[in-house]
């Protein structure tokens, strides 16, 4: 099954994104198997956390027939041509660099770029990108959003990103987005695994609470 495939199973379950920042690779394994339990089925160690590949490698080793696994704030290709070299699953960037995004696709992996305009959008888009990447969501309100959705393909995955709590989920639902990338609100360097498995229960069941409500 190819990572694409395994994509859009996981977005299925569950179509929101761990964001790992700040982990240390001792912590990988049991912060992925609580999230796992929790319903989770994607996660990424950006490249800014304590050596991220040896993260990146373990989660693989451990959890990558289950999980999607890959990296964050991958700004360049050379970075992608490591994950490659890892195995890695899945591609997050905080900007839309359609040079970052053709070689992921290339590689097979998944892409998910950042992106704020239209403009962004469909560049992103051309370059083959699997999902949009709303950052930070701060500054793409659900009313940005919602006019956005007017015109973009109707199929297209949008992920805001950025201060995204299980509160303000439902306007961001309402004004369609269809999936959410979580990072501090679920995990800050340090977090032990029984605080972020609270969080994380939050976010899955404000999830199923809107996905029961559609």
């Amino acid at each position: 099954m190819n990572h694409e495939t395994r994509f859009e199973q996981a977005w299925q379950q569950l179509p929101m994104v761990a964001i790992l920042r700040g982990i240390t690779p001792d912590e990988v394994v049991p912060m992925a198997d609580m999230l796992y339990a929790a319903g989770w089925r994607m996660l990424e160690v950006p490249l800014n956390s304590p050596d991220p590949l040896n993260s990146i490698q373990r989660l693989l080793s451990h959890c990558g027939d289950r999980m999607l696994v890959g990296a964050g704030t991958v700004l360049e290709v050379d970075q992608v041509q490591q994950l490659v070299a890892l195995g890695a699953q899945l591609v997050v960037s905080p900007n839309c660099n359609p040079e970052v995004i053709r070689a992921t696709r290339a590689a097979g992996m998944v892409a998910l770029p950042g992106v704020q305009t239209a403009t962004e959008c469909f560049a992103a888009l051309a370059a083959g990108a699997h999902g949009l990447k709303f950052f930070p969501a701060e500054l793409v309100p659900p009313g940005a959003i919602r006019a956005l959705r007017s015109v973009l393909p109707p199929h297209s995955k949008l992920l805001p990103v950025g201060g995204v709590t299980p509160d303000t989920m439902a306007d961001y639902v309402a004004a369609g987005a269809n999936g959410f990338g979580i990072g501090g609100a679920l995990y800050k360097a340090g977090d032990h695994v029984t605080t972020v498995r609270e969080r994380a229960l939050r976010f899955t069941e404000a999830w199923q609470r809107h996905k029961a409500q559609s």
